[in-house]
């Protein structure tokens, strides 16, 4: 598996290179279980291509099986980058994410190769085809009664009255996600607007990258019955041993082991928690993860492609994708248009 391109510190997404001089991307996003990586495979070898990856748990070493990290089998010799990049106590945000994807794409085009953006984390994203949106910096005061209120009422709380207030930035955070609760609540107090719109105005602007930006998505029951499968196919897999030893190594608290699923195990293993109950616990968060990414990239701004993966056209697509990285005036599909 290639983790050639790694970052550590904190970086600011760069905005100095223009649209064209950064050059084509094709995006897969989507929602978890659509199949996503699959397809970004098929255009990597049709294209000539190196997967970014844009997951939020893939880039954790040893957060495996869990993450649903392509193996080296699977990959068949396509490169994938930002998988494995950073260890379990690490922060990552979308700015960060960014500028490793900038640096990721640039060495991909200086080898004459095509860069395939594949992930289901929509901020990130965000972050690299359009940049982030200029926010206030944290005013420790609105911060310090906010964290108060959360160890008082519980981050559900607050998440339903975020809610009430941004419904667009509540649709995308879990509602026990203390921290980007808060931040939120912290933008509208500072500003007395919502973040999810602050952010979906911003992301109507001017492109980073000529993007064709695919979302991929599947019929409900079909999207729930791949997710079980899923599940099933992780626990097989040893995904709870995989657990049980990244527990020796980093403390319970660690960012990661927040994400779905990985919880959920760290609940089994250390509050006993049966592991049918986790199993069926792990099936419903994801669900409920898939129901705020399909919110997330129906509203998007500057998706070309919204596509059912049960019924794809992939050499149509394949065609499309490089008449986009060959042409600069070819541009991105209509908006919701077929492959």
């Amino acid at each position: 598996m290639s983790h050639d391109t790694r970052g550590t510190g904190a970086a600011s997404t760069p905005s100095t290179p223009s649209t064209e001089e950064r050059g084509a991307l094709v995006v897969i996003a989507g929602t978890t279980a659509s199949g996503k990586t699959e397809l970004a495979l098929q255009l990597a070898r049709a294209l000539d291509g190196e997967l970014v990856g844009a997951d939020s748990v893939q880039v954790y070493r040893g957060f495996d099986v869990g993450s649903a990290k392509p193996t080296p089998d699977e990959l068949g010799g396509v490169r994938h980058h930002l998988i494995d990049v950073i260890d379990p106590d690490e922060a990552i945000d979308a700015a960060r994410f960014a500028a490793l994807a900038d640096r990721a794409i640039a060495e991909i085009v200086a080898r004459g190769k095509r860069a395939i953006v594949v992930g289901g984390t929509g901020l990130w994203l965000r972050a690299l085809v359009r940049g982030l949106v200029v926010l206030p910096t944290p005013d420790p005061e609105v911060r310090a009664a906010l964290e108060r209120e959360v160890e008082r009422d519980g981050a559900p709380r607050l998440h339903a009255r975020l809610a009430s207030l941004d419904p667009r930035a509540a649709a995308a955070i879990h509602p026990n996600d203390a921290l980007r609760i808060v931040r939120a609540l912290e933008v509208h107090a500072q500003t007395g607007r919502p973040l999810g719109e602050l952010r979906y105005e911003h992301g109507l602007g001017a492109p980073r990258y000529r993007t064709l930006f695919v979302s991929l998505d599947r019929e409900r029951e079909a999207l729930r019955a791949r997710i079980e499968a899923r599940v099933d196919a992780m626990l097989a897999r040893g995904w709870v041993a995989e657990v049980e030893a990244l527990l020796a190594r980093w403390p319970a608290d660690a960012r990661a082991f927040g994400s779905v699923g990985y919880r959920e195990i760290v609940a089994h293993l250390r509050e006993g928690v049966e592991l049918a109950t986790t199993r069926t616990s792990i099936v419903r968060s994801t669900w409920v993860y898939t129901r705020r990414q399909r919110t997330w990239f129906r509203s998007e701004p500057g998706i070309d492609l919204h596509l059912d993966a049960a019924a794809l056209d992939v050499a149509a697509l394949v065609e499309r994708a490089a008449r986009h990285l060959e042409d600069p005036s070819a541009g991105g599909a209509s908006r919701g248009e077929g492959a």
